[in-house]
């Protein structure tokens, strides 16, 4: 995917805006190899403006409750990520197919703030007043949750058995058949 510099975008949109010109015969003038592009720079432009049309390099971190709405209303409406940024006022409509992606994967959770960086070691966290405003983590002790994790924990311990029993087996046969090769050959040693 080739970058563009913002005075190039600026240019081939206000082209558009200004001429009768369609957008895929700009798209063509200038050798773009998409004329859809043309088109989300536009109505990016008439959203943000000259922002709308720079590679943003700030980063700003959105919460959790923000992130969810905005999961949320592109789930229960039929706007595409590139509409939707534009109504929310989100310069990058990948991060929303992202968001989106994640919620699909691992539930509203996957929205929550994560902490970057290494995990602290055992000596560090002793050392460290406990934070009374963090929160356990819920854990689900429903029958139905607790009687799937039984039946899983004994379906794993019979896969568990069987490839020990499997394992068994085969290094009997293993040693059976060293034991005959040992035996044929010095049977073969004394017939010489």
């Amino acid at each position: 995917m080739a970058k563009h510099s913002h005075e190039f975008k600026k240019k081939i949109v206000l082209e558009y805006l200004s001429s009768d010109e369609g957008y895929t015969s700009i798209s063509r003038k200038y050798g773009m190899a998409s004329s859809s592009q043309l088109l989300k720079w536009t109505a990016a432009y008439k959203v943000f403006g000259d922002d709308g049309l720079k590679r943003s390099r700030s980063r700003k971190i959105y919460s959790f409750k923000e992130k969810l709405s905005v999961v949320q209303s592109y789930l229960t409406s039929e706007f595409s990520y590139q509409e939707l940024a534009l109504q929310v006022g989100i310069n990058n409509p990948t991060m929303i197919a992202r968001w989106v992606n994640e919620f699909k994967i691992a539930g509203p959770d996957a929205l929550r703030p994560h902490r970057k960086g290494r995990k602290r070691t055992l000596s560090e966290s002793r050392t460290r007043k406990p934070d009374t405003q963090e929160q356990k983590p819920v854990v689900d002790t429903s029958v139905e949750h607790v009687q799937e994790l039984e039946d899983e924990n004994l379906k794993l311990r019979i896969e568990n058995a069987f490839l020990k029993e499997l394992r068994r087996l085969r290094l009997e046969d293993e040693a059976k058949t060293r034991g005959l090769q040992k035996s044929s050959a010095v049977s073969e040693d004394h017939s010489n």
